[in-house]
């Protein structure tokens, strides 16, 4: 039952937010940042401000860190959804019911409750969704994205075998809302979390992988995303659970699906180069060219 319940979970967050992703894609156009094109340094950048967001989460006293997560949470959703919500005093006091409504779960019903994760669940897809479109339409390209994921792969699997900081940091928000994963519990007994970081994972590959080559890359992103972001650590934690009847605390997610997507680029990549964002017809852009009518041919009298 649980490793159903886990399947089940995890699957539908990631296609959830991988599909919400898509769907902004192909609806709204973000404001293009006033930079070139991304390269090794942004990604190099990138992985630093990975590797280093974790000790600052750490660093902060109990109290402060659920606080900061909030207000990362806002800001993401404020510059995200500007060009859906336009109205800046209707953007942020939809945000503001949004943010409120975690806490508001987590003091009535705890941290384990259903509620609470679905609104806090809620919170963290549309962020993702937020965060993936601001850096696939800012001209981030697949090539990118399959080395960051691969280098990340390798940060997972380190900081989660060797060095423990991820089961630290999970330890760290255990008991205070605003949890950087989506996920669903019920009871003590069933429950299921995906890491805020592997949504993103997912939907920025997909939503790349879409941009670049369009329904094959479309395609590609969500057998990926099914195959080895939730079978393969489900199906992992389990197996290794009953071979060593002890099971691992911390599966990365990544460590599977890092290595899927670099070899996944590097079969995309033969359909030849990588759509850009000019290459691509908005459906707003498409609605607002004016259709013209057939050009009859006249009739001319023939000498």
């Amino acid at each position: 039952m649980t490793v159903f319940f886990q399947l089940a979970v995890t699957a539908a967050l990631a296609l959830a937010v991988v599909g919400g992703t898509i769907a902004y894609f192909r609806a709204v156009r973000t404001a293009r940042p006033p930079v070139g094109v991304f390269n090794g340094r942004d990604i190099f950048m990138m992985m630093g401000f990975v590797l280093a967001l974790p000790y600052v989460y750490l660093a902060l006293p109990g109290v402060v860190l659920p606080v900061v997560l909030a207000l990362v949470f806002a800001g993401g959703l404020s510059v995200g959804y500007q060009p859906l919500v336009g109205n800046g005093r209707l953007r942020w006091a939809l945000i503001t019911a949004l943010i409120a409504s975690v806490l508001v779960a987590h003091l009535a019903f705890g941290e384990t409750a259903p509620p609470y994760w679905v609104a806090n669940s809620c919170v963290v897809g549309l962020v993702v969704v937020s965060a993936t479109n601001l850096n696939v339409q800012g001209g981030m390209r697949l090539k990118n994205v399959a080395w960051f994921l691969l280098a990340l792969a390798a940060y997972d699997a380190f900081f989660a075998w060797v060095v423990p900081l991820t089961q630290e940091l999970a330890d760290a928000v255990q008991g205070y809302p605003y949890a950087p994963a989506a996920g669903l519990r019920i009871g003590e007994d069933l429950g299921a979390v995906v890491g805020m970081g592997d949504l993103l994972a997912y939907a920025l590959f997909t939503t790349t992988a879409y941009k670049a080559y369009g329904k094959p890359g479309l395609r590609t992103g969500i057998a990926l995303v099914v195959l080895f972001g939730a079978v393969a650590p489900v199906a992992a934690l389990h197996l290794i659970a009953a071979a060593t009847g002890d099971a691992p605390g911390i599966i990365p997610a990544q460590v599977f699906f890092g290595p899927a997507a670099f070899v996944a680029y590097q079969v995309l990549r033969r359909r030849g180069p990588e759509r850009r964002m000019a290459d691509i017809v908005f459906r707003r852009d498409r609605a607002d060219v004016p259709r013209q009518s057939p050009v009859r041919a006249e009739a001319r009298p023939v000498a």
